[in-house]
């Protein structure tokens, strides 16, 4: 038999009612073992395959996860994070038969006028959220709503919020650890976005490596950019005056922008200025010379995202989900090599 078979069919072949091969179908907890063995026998030996939008009626879900990036249109189609990060989630979700339906806000207008719209049962079964900054009231909103989410990115406004997120602060600890290691000691940062949990962490991450080996923190050194080539561009403009021979740069897309600064003023890196960078993505394959960077496994991470937010689909919210996941140094020629430590020329993809 073919998937014209019916319920109806399964049901008498299985000497049950249609409601139970139904409840059977959708894994429904009240069906006894031994009624459930010969349904799904009989299912298994007909190949019977129920339809994708009966299946979905039946079960009150859509199979669609909602992908939100909140005010970030102007960088979803430039920075190369937002790519991976799509391509994680995109095959997650191929791969546990869910659609994936992309939300991209422009506006505070936008976010307001589309947030009851996006967080009502019935348009998607859960949503994965790009954390926002610091008041930003897009979390808090969406918390009043029925709909399941998850934060990608440790969100500052909302900490009971389940979420999912690389260790930031380790990651920083490490670059600059690397560039105390190599022998510099005057390190200056440039840092993401302090509005955001991501430019909080790293720079706490480069101040916690500083006192563990007892150099000072100058606020003179610090610079705040804005995650884009320009910004990592006039952060490091701002800094040359101060004089530094090390500079963490709190992402590979910044960090473009900060050795072009490094080379317009005729300093060579790492003869005359080690540089590390944050990602791990081609922007870090781009300079010359090849950057020393923090690698955080962005399409894994995405992945991750979606496993998380169907075991709450699926599980309840009963309790919260906050993952974090691991980074790792990549040396390359941006930066001096310790004996011993291995070079790598491949970005994570």
């Amino acid at each position: 038999m073919t998937q014209s078979l019916t319920l109806e069919e399964i049901a008498k072949q299985a000497g049950v009612s249609r409601s139970t091969v139904s409840r059977v179908i959708n894994d429904h907890p009240n069906v006894s073992d031994d009624v459930r063995e010969r349904v799904r026998g009989i299912i298994q030996v007909t190949g019977y395959r129920p339809h994708p939008a009966a299946r979905s009626l039946a079960s009150r879900k859509t199979n669609v996860i909602g992908l939100v990036i909140p005010r970030s249109t102007h960088t979803f189609f430039s920075d190369p994070y937002f790519p991976q990060l799509t391509q994680g989630v995109a095959e997650s979700c191929n791969q546990h038969d869910y659609i994936l339906s992309l939300f991209l806000f422009k506006t505070e207008d936008d976010e307001r006028r589309l947030i009851p719209r996006i967080s009502r049962k019935g348009l998607v079964d859960g949503l994965i959220i790009q954390s926002t900054h610091l008041g930003d009231k897009f979390i808090p909103q969406l918390s009043k709503g029925t709909v399941p989410f998850l934060v990608v990115g440790r969100p500052i406004n909302a900490p009971e919020a389940n979420y999912i997120d690389v260790d930031n602060v380790d990651g920083a600890y490490q670059a600059v650890t690397h560039l105390i290691q190599s022998g510099r000691r005057r390190i200056a940062t440039v840092t993401c976005a302090l509005n955001t949990s991501v430019g909080l962490d790293r720079l706490d991450g480069y101040k916690k490596a500083l006192s563990s080996k007892d150099i000072s923190l100058e606020k003179d050194l610090v610079a705040e950019g804005d995650f884009t080539e320009l910004g990592g561009y006039l952060a490091t403009k701002a800094l040359l005056p101060k004089g530094f021979d090390a500079l963490f740069v709190a992402s590979d897309t910044m960090a473009l922008g900060a050795m072009r600064a490094l080379k317009e003023v005729g300093l060579n890196v790492p003869q005359d200025i080690s540089v590390v960078g944050f990602d791990d993505l081609p922007p870090a394959l781009q300079t010359d010379p090849p950057l020393t960077t923090i690698r955080q496994p962005i399409r894994r991470f995405g992945a991750k995202a979606v496993e998380a937010l169907l075991d709450i689909i699926d599980n309840g919210t009963g309790r919260t989900r906050q993952i974090i996941m691991g980074v790792e140094l990549v040396i390359r020629e941006s930066s001096s090599v310790n004996e011993g430590k291995q070079k790598d020329t491949n970005f994570f993809v």
